[in-house]
C-alpha cells in the first residue's frame, strides 16, 4: 500500500472569540501534526449553518453544507474541542454532525462519508471537571456515525488559567496528554491502513 500521511479535519465547537477550545484544538492539531498528520484546521463560524430543517434540505442545502461535506471526504479523520454546554455538546456541534450527515449533492449518503474514519476529542471548561460530559456524549454521536474515536480524551478544568491563549496549554501533563489523543489518532489509522506506525 503507498504511503499515506493521515488527513484530519479539526474544529472546535465554540464561535465565542477567546473560547478555551478554540485555543485548545490547536493544542490537538500539534499533537496530530507531531505524530505526523496533516491537519486542516478550520472555524465553523466561517461555515455557518441554519438549524437543520428538512424544509431547507429539500430546497436545496445551503452551500456551506456541500463545503463541509467535501472537507469530510477528503480526510480520514476528525479532532475536536467541544465546550460543555448543560451537561451536553453544544447545539453547534450537534448541527454541523446532522447537516455533513445527510445526502450528499450525488445523493450518496452522507453518514458514509465517516464511516470507518478516526476521531480524537477533548473539552475544555472553566469548571472543575473540564466539560467531561460533553465528551461522553460527542463520543455516543461520533460512534453513531460510524467513527472509531480513540479511548483517549483529555478534559481540561480551570480552563482560564490553563489556556491563555491560542495553541498554550501551561499544564504539562494535560499538554501531554492532549498531544497524546492526536497521536493515538494517528496510530489507530494507520493499524487501520497498514501503514508503518
Amino acid at each position: 500500500m503507498p504511503d499515506h500521511r493521515p488527513r484530519l479535519l479539526a474544529f472546535a465547537g465554540s464561535l465565542r472569540e477567546g473560547s478555551y477550545n478554540r485555543r485548545l484544538i490547536h493544542v490537538l492539531a500539534e499533537g496530530a501534526r507531531a505524530a505526523g498528520a496533516e491537519v486542516t484546521l478550520i472555524e465553523l463560524r466561517d461555515h455557518p449553518l441554519p438549524i437543520y430543517d428538512g424544509d431547507i434540505e429539500a430546497s436545496g442545502a445551503p452551500a456551506e453544507v456541500r463545503r463541509l461535506q467535501a472537507l469530510m471526504a477528503e480526510h480520514d479523520g476528525l479532532l475536536i474541542s467541544t465546550p460543555e454546554y448543560n451537561g451536553s455538546m453544544p447545539a453547534l456541534v450537534k448541527n454541523t454532525l446532522d447537516w455533513i450527515s445527510r445526502p450528499t449533492e450525488s445523493g450518496r449518503s452522507g453518514v458514509g462519508l465517516f464511516q470507518d474514519k478516526v476521531a480524537g476529542i477533548v473539552s475544555a471548561s472553566p469548571g472543575p471537571l473540564g466539560g467531561l460530559r460533553s465528551l461522553l456524549v460527542l463520543r455516543d454521536a461520533l460512534a453513531k456515525l460510524g467513527l472509531l474515536v480513540v479511548p483517549q480524551q483529555v478534559a481540561v478544568g480551570q480552563a482560564a488559567d490553563k489556556l491563555p491563549d491560542y495553541g498554550v496549554l501551561n499544564d504539562d501533563r494535560l499538554r501531554a496528554g492532549v498531544h497524546g489523543v492526536g497521536a493515538a489518532v494517528v496510530r489507530h489509522l494507520g493499524v487501520l491502513t497498514g501503514a508503518p506506525a
